[in-house]
């Protein structure tokens, strides 16, 4: 009996190194392997150790973990004809390895190009006021839109981020003019809200000292009391009418009789 050669002793076991190779299969705990039986779909399998069959079966493998991805700067012209220039990031993952491996060829180019055009015309929608002060909803708005779409691909967004919202500078300063007339408009109203109460009070106070003549005379000694503690060589005394309008009286019945 012939003993095997080194060489041939070699060849077999690159052989076993190579059938090795392609049969076992290990898989992370966020892992999953799509199994393809001559060239079917036969199921999912991992995380651990998978066995297949070489040149029977394949497998594509999937990661299930959070993706975050950015989505370039676009271009958006919003509803009120302003141009700006956008840029987001979505996070999303593979809840479905099949839907993912087999309905779509390149399921993170096709994300990728799906976020652009959503990302344009969600915010094309918008005014630029919205986008700058609402941006909470339209973040909501573009991940619903988003998930919804890429849900045959066996995909789920979890959210999305506008970052950055561009504007030129000549917008940029109609913006500054534009607050800047609205806090003017704001500080007049106050002064005129102000006014009205000033003038509500005073009108309510005078018809309350106009009732009660102790009010009117207690008034009257406070008001002497506040001359008197100004540093002034001048004193005013206000004169009471009560005091003068008997003499206005008997003067008006001489002029008649005359």
């Amino acid at each position: 009996m012939t003993l095997p050669t080194l060489p041939t002793l070699a060849i077999g076991l690159v052989f076993v190194l190579i059938l090795l190779w392609n049969t076992v299969k290990i898989l992370k705990e966020y892992e999953r392997g799509v199994i393809f039986f001559l060239g079917r779909f036969q199921r999912v399998k991992g995380p651990g150790l998978i066995l297949l069959f070489p040149a029977i079966q394949t497998m594509t493998k999937v990661d299930l973990r959070v993706i975050v991805m950015d989505v370039p700067t676009q271009d958006v012209i919003s509803r009120d004809n302003v141009s700006v220039k956008v840029n987001a990031v979505i996070y999303f993952r593979i809840v479905d390895p099949e839907k993912a491996v087999i309905r779509v060829a390149n399921v993170f180019e096709a994300t990728s190009q799906l976020s652009q055009t959503t990302l344009r015309s969600v915010l094309g929608q918008h005014e630029l006021d919205d986008m700058l002060a609402e941006r909470e909803k339209l973040n909501s708005d573009i991940q619903g839109l988003l998930d919804q779409r890429t849900d045959n691909w066996g995909i789920k967004v979890a959210n999305v981020e506008i970052k950055h919202v561009d504007l030129d500078e000549s917008m940029i300063r109609a913006i500054a003019q534009q607050a800047e007339a609205e806090r003017a408009r704001r500080a007049k109203i106050i002064n005129a809200e102000g006014e009205k109460q000033a003038a509500s009070m005073l009108a309510e106070a005078a018809n309350t000292l106009a009732k009660e003549e102790q009010a009117l005379q207690l008034r009257y000694l406070q008001t002497l009391k506040e001359i008197a503690n100004e540093r002034t060589n001048t004193i005013v005394f206000p004169l009471p009418l009560d005091l003068i309008e008997p003499f206005l009286k008997s003067k008006l019945a001489s002029k008649r009789d005359a």
